[in-house]
């Protein structure tokens, strides 16, 4: 694992990472651990796979523990900041990494439910326990970053358009963040090889990861793209409150002429 932040360098801060039993989540959160942090290692039911990850930051001489949790249910988020409180006296990272909306078997509006609602819920039940001068990262796309004016697959579309509403959403906010001391960003990346997303994409639309690649020249892997969300977590924010990763040329000529 490539590590872009310094070791020691989070010493004394105090971060969680939703979704990180595994995929992008997991090598962030042990990104921050490595850099000193005292990690809370969310999942929603890996619980196997996040007990590892705890005991392999242990092993290296870090701190974590994980905390099951179902974003979509309120009762389930206040015991996940409860459990962060009780370890750990607050927060001052929170990474926003869980996402969904094309797993078999779901009602119709999870996407929204999950992308759009159980985040901004997760940010209000998450304010009282960030610390002045916390730093809060939404993880998502350029597909559903830009959804509003260029199209996607239609595969993904429903995930992109969540994924959109919710960081609208979560825009809105800033002002009460800014009051309370809080920083807010959105880093907005191009498809990842090795997801699950990308699987499933893979699955449904069959040479949709090798096209994007062709258009974009390269995609970024799991852990390059972890560590651009690590360093989001400690870097200024941009003034649009935005880091992108990877190449946005493609979405934004598009967006300039209307396509």
């Amino acid at each position: 694992m490539t590590n872009p932040l310094s070791p020691g360098s989070l010493t004394g801060r105090r971060a969680l990472v939703t979704g990180s039993s595994r995929g992008i989540g997991a090598d962030t959160v042990a990104m921050f651990a490595e850099a000193g942090a005292r990690v809370v290692i969310n999942y929603r039911n890996k619980e196997k796979r996040a007990q590892q990850l705890v005991e392999k930051i242990e092993a290296a001489g870090g701190e974590a523990f994980a905390v099951g949790a179902d974003l979509t249910d309120a009762d389930s988020v206040t015991a996940l900041f409860d459990a962060a409180q009780e370890r750990l006296g607050g927060l001052d990272i929170l990474v926003m990494n869980a996402s969904g909306g094309m797993e078999s078997g779901m009602a119709e509006d999870y996407a929204m439910r999950l992308n759009r609602d159980a985040q901004v819920q997760l940010l209000e039940l998450a304010l009282p326990h960030l610390a002045e001068g916390a730093r809060v990262v939404f993880v998502t796309s350029h597909q559903a970053h830009f959804i509003k004016t260029v199209p996607t697959m239609p595969e993904y579309e429903p995930v992109a358009l969540s994924k959109r509403a919710g960081e609208d959403a979560l825009r809105a906010m800033i002002p009460r963040l800014e009051a309370a001391g809080v920083e807010f960003v959105v880093v907005s990346g191009d498809m990842i090889e090795g997801t699950i997303t990308a699987t499933l994409l893979e699955r449904a639309n069959p040479g949709a990861i090798s096209s994007r690649k062709e258009q974009a020249g390269r995609l970024y892997n799991v852990n390059e793209f972890a560590a651009e969300v690590a360093l989001a977590a400690v870097e200024p924010v941009p003034a649009d409150n935005t880091r992108y990763v990877g190449n946005i040329s493609d979405f934004t000529s598009a967006s300039a002429t209307g396509e």
